[in-house]
């Protein structure tokens, strides 16, 4: 047999023997189903056509290559169709199928009894995109509805139980056991996805005659079930009842601790009424259905415990393997309580007579654990004694007191550091969408201050007794949900406000840059329209609290009128940096960065003309204004501009350059006498000009640095004979021939600023471009 059937165990990674896909009438696929003997398939009471005489039942995993087909008909008093009841609760849905021809034994599994909440499951169906047959995972959080069904979170989207699916087994993902049949999934308005199982308690439940084909123990201990005289009326304690419905039902208390006496007939008969009715087998009709027996809230869901074990005469040792066996947890030879404790497994837990075990305390300890995890505990001891008061202290007492003390902390915590997180920031900017958050910090102030005078009273008063908590107390569960609504509200805010203060800080940076661009362009004049725009945003900007939607605003206005401005007059203007049209043929307009007239040529930046062309860097009417400007006729690299060397063929303002016709200094004698800065030939073969630094007569005229023969920079002086770059470059050293760039000097030649050197005649600045031609 597969798992469960004390045969080996299948791999996971295979496709189960006792999968079956089940066809209808029609020949198509109708659902799923699982071999449990040789002759009986389970499945969904949906699946079966009723109609048909006979289905076919198909074995996937069968040993071979093909996939038998055996007719299979409905076992008619194992039909049990699904029923709703007054609260629309789904009950029921199996079925059993016959076939006519029995398959072998060791195909067949068993189907295994087995605390199902938080397991990682799995289900093998047949959508109808892979009816072949495919895995599904999912995990099984908890019971839904009076059936005892189970709900399934798909591991993934894709993973919803789709039609196909519907009567496939659902196999613990760890132990390999069948522990429940697929019965539908579903996608609710909200877009959330789920899958239900019927557990093997409730299908066994339905169908009493697979119990010899069920393993695993009973979640009820024999001496913990109703028996045919709790059935009296005047057996039933009303309230007792009502209480033990409510925590069956998950009422919000994690553990209840109850006396019940020997001999007090009518409430160890309700006591075992309601660990029978919370049973998904022991669960009947007849015990649900009788009005007498169920008046309104005595009645809990099946599924309400997963286990109910009783203590008298058991050693917590025993007790705690108990509850290993029904979570299923491996490895035997390790303790069973560590196996617990490192299973950290959760699930609700009756426990009665404890005090009657051979070793209280140390069932105590093993509850605690448990309660620790987070398992909701129902204690029943049979008297008020010492027990029951280490029991309420170290289960109820302790536990409370603890849980409070962590809610006071973290109460202080969002009415301390967290407001205080909020009020900064809502003193630097304006909320914006952002609803007022006053009343949750009133709430939780008051919440804070119930649970400070209750610690201060459980300080003086005595330890509480009765069934209840230790006096009435503040409600921790609502107080708990208060504290996630306050803190998650606060948290959220001030992120908002974070996203506002970084916005904020965002047009601050932006106002600054634009600032300093337009007041470059202005070049120190004045323009008070465009002031007091910036004035407004700045003034916004700095005001506490910051509204940052019209500061926004503002900061936009003002760099809508800079670009505008811009874009009207060029950064300089008219006569500017950038050409003759201003900011249109200049820095970005027209056919490039200086254009035609801009400031790198009629082209691009280093087209046509470019950064040395025809007319650019100040253009026709370049860096000053006039043919006599500092940038004159044409321009700051103009005539032919760049011709042959790094600031062009007649210099750096080559024939009327930099220094221009009239240039730097006036008549023929100044800085940039008359052929200029680099004016004259100048340039043709060197980095600055023809004759010298500043040409014939430049920057040291004819002999020198100064003016004349007799200047600081003699006749052949600081741009002497062939200038800095003369002759054939480098040819005689940087100071060799006539000077300091003497014929044969630094940039000679094919120098630095010679024929086709940095600047050459294609170079940096030449002709064609921005370094076009063969110029470095």
């Amino acid at each position: 047999m597969a798992a469960g059937g004390g045969g080996p165990a299948v791999s996971p990674m295979a496709t189960p023997s006792w999968a079956v896909r089940i066809r209808g009438a029609d020949g198509e696929i109708a659902g799923a189903g699982i071999l449990l003997t040789p002759q009986w398939v389970l499945t969904c009471a949906h699946v079966v056509d009723r109609t048909a005489d006979v289905m076919t039942a198909e074995f996937v995993g069968a040993v071979g290559h093909g996939v038998p087909a055996v007719p299979a008909r409905l076992e008619r008093d194992a039909y049990v169709p699904e029923t709703l009841d007054a609260d629309g609760d789904p009950s029921g849905d199996v079925a059993l199928l016959r076939l006519e021809r029995p398959r072998p034994a060791e195909e067949t599994v068993r189907l295994h009894r087995l605390s199902a909440p938080n397991r990682e499951v799995r289900m093998y169906g047949f959508p109808y995109e892979h009816n072949g047959g495919i895995w599904f995972r999912a995990t099984a959080v908890g019971v839904c509805g009076r059936d005892g069904q189970v709900q399934l979170i798909p591991a993934s989207p894709g993973e919803l139980a789709s039609p196909g699916c519907s009567g496939a087994g659902v196999a613990d993902s760890d132990t390999g056991e069948v522990i429940g049949m697929v019965l539908s999934g579903q996608e609710d308005r909200h877009g959330n996805r789920f899958s239900f199982m019927s557990p093997v308690e409730t299908i066994v439940r339905h169908l009493p005659r697979l119990d010899p084909v069920t393993t695993g123990p009973s979640a009820v201990d024999p001496q913990l079930r109703s028996t045919a005289d709790d059935i009296l009326p005047e057996l039933l304690d009303r309230p007792f009842a009502q209480r033990l419905a409510a925590w069956l039902r998950d009422d919000g208390s994690q553990v209840k601790i109850s006396v019940v006496r020997h001999g007090d007939a009518a409430r160890e008969a309700t006591l075992r009424r309601a660990i029978t009715l919370a049973d998904r087998e022991l669960r009947t009709p007849v015990s649900v259905d009788r009005a007498s027996l169920d008046p309104p809230g005595t009645v809990p869901s099946a599924g309400g415990h997963d286990l109910a074990v009783y203590a008298e005469g058991r050693t917590s040792a025993g007790i705690a393997e108990r509850i290993a066996e029904r979570l299923g947890l491996p490895h035997p030879e390790e303790a069973p309580l560590e196996r617990i404790r490192a299973a950290r497994a959760i699930l609700n837990l009756v426990v009665v007579g404890v005090d009657e075990a051979v070793d209280p305390l140390g069932v105590l300890d093993l509850l605690d654990v448990l309660r620790a995890d987070g398992s909701r505990l129902l204690l029943v001891l049979r008297t008020a004694g010492d027990c029951h008061r280490r029991a309420r202290e170290q289960l109820l007492t302790e536990p409370e007191r603890g849980r409070r003390a962590r809610l006071v902390e973290r109460l202080k915590e969002i009415t301390g550091p967290l407001a205080e997180d909020l009020r900064e920031r809502l003193a630097a900017v304006a909320p914006q969408g952002l609803r007022p958050l006053d009343s949750d910090l009133v709430a939780a102030h008051a919440a804070l201050a119930d649970l400070l005078r209750a610690a201060d009273a459980a300080d003086h008063d005595g330890e509480g007794q009765g069934e209840a908590l230790p006096g009435p107390g503040p409600d921790l569960a609502r107080y708990e949900r208060l504290a996630d609504r306050v803190e998650g509200r606060l948290t959220a805010g001030v992120a908002a406000l974070d996203r506002l203060r970084d916005r904020r800080d965002e047009l601050a940076g932006r106002l600054r840059s634009y600032q300093v661009m337009h007041q470059h362009s202005l070049r120190g004049e004045e323009d008070p329209a465009v002031d007091g725009l910036y004035l407004r945003a700045h003034t916004l900007l700095r005001a506490r609290p910051c509204d940052v939607r019209a500061a926004e605003a503002a900061v936009d206005a003002y760099t809508r009128r800079v670009d505008g401005h811009a874009g009207a007059t060029g950064p300089v203007a008219r006569d500017g940096h950038g050409a003759r049209d201003g900011h249109e043929d200049g820095y970005g307009s027209g056919d490039g960065r200086g254009a035609r007239d801009g400031d790198s040529g009629e082209d691009g930046r280093g087209a046509r003309d470019a950064y040395g062309a025809r007319d650019v860097h100040g253009a026709r009417d370049g860096h000053g204004r006039g043919d006599d400007g500092r940038g004159a006729r044409p321009g700051h690299g103009t005539g032919d501009g760049g011709g042959d060397g790094h600031r062009s063929g007649d210099g750096y303002g080559a024939r009327d350059g930099y220094g221009a016709q009239g240039g730097h200094g006036p008549g023929d004698d100044g800085r940039g006498a008359r052929p200029g800065r680099g004016a004259g030939g100048g340039g043709g073969d060197g980095h600055r000009s023809g004759d010298g630094y500043g040409a014939r007569d430049g920057y040291g005229a004819r002999d020198g640095h100064g003016r004349g023969d007799d200047g600081r920079g003699a006749r052949p002086g600081h741009g002497t004979g062939d200038g800095r770059g003369a002759g054939d470059g480098g040819g005689d050293g940087q100071r060799a021939g006539d000077g300091h760039g003497a014929r044969d000097g630094c940039g000679a030649g094919d120098g630095c600023g010679a024929g086709d050197g940095c600047g050459a005649r294609d170079g940096y600045g030449a002709r064609d471009g921005y370094g076009g031609g063969d110029a470095s």
